[in-house]
């Protein structure tokens, strides 16, 4: 399944490798992606992936600001209006996670996750998402 996916540094996390990596591994596997470039806010994000009717958002998240940034991703979209998945990759403590997931993170990939399983959970979202809609 071919998919829109945002992808997205937000916050001042200016480390860029690792979400150009997963960009080329998402278009590779036959998805559009779109990269807003870094240092973004929850609101750019937001009406980035509402204007580009998107099927997903990913967020990449270095610098420990993932419970701050992150949830405001998802409260920026549900204000505008749009149930769009945010999957966040990155420096997330197990400890973390069900926070994220109590906030409508619909996942969390961390600092060496395989290709595949990379390509695994975003398909997963997706269905998900397309079970719900």
């Amino acid at each position: 399944m071919s998919a829109r996916i945002l992808v997205a540094k937000v916050g001042l996390d200016g480390h860029d490798r690792g979400i150009k990596v997963v960009a080329r591994l998402l278009r590779d596997a036959g998805h559009e992606v779109i990269y807003t470039g870094l240092f973004q806010t929850p609101e750019t994000v937001a009406a980035a992936a509402v204007d580009e009717d998107v099927d997903l958002v990913g967020l990449s998240m270095l610098s420990g600001a993932h419970l701050t940034l992150a949830p405001l991703v998802v409260e920026q979209l549900r204000a505008r209006g749009a149930d769009i998945p945010v999957v966040v990759g990155g420096i997330v403590p197990d400890a973390d996670m069900p926070m994220l997931e109590a906030a409508g993170i619909s996942a969390v990939l961390t600092p060496g996750a395989p290709a595949e399983q990379i390509l695994a959970t975003v398909a997963a979202v997706l269905a998900a998402r397309e079970e719900t809609a």
